[in-house]
């Protein structure tokens, strides 16, 4: 089980953000988020991704390929 950090030390990311990271479009995000494969929390009208999120997705995605 992940280890849980308090919220001030929590870093989000936007959509935009995301995608630069992992030079795929803004879309592909949005549809990671909607199909509930990227965690995200909604902030008004707009996503923020939890760093955390994105190096787990990342890792785990890494190690199918290698």
């Amino acid at each position: 089980m992940p280890a849980e950090h308090p919220l001030n030390e929590v870093g989000f990311l936007t959509v935009a953000e995301v995608a630069t990271v992992m030079r795929v479009s803004k879309m592909t995000i949005y549809r990671l988020v909607h199909s509930g494969q990227l965690p995200a929390i909604r902030v008004g009208r707009s996503f923020r991704v939890p760093e955390q999120a994105v190096h787990d997705y990342l890792s785990h995605y890494h190690g199918l390929t290698s």
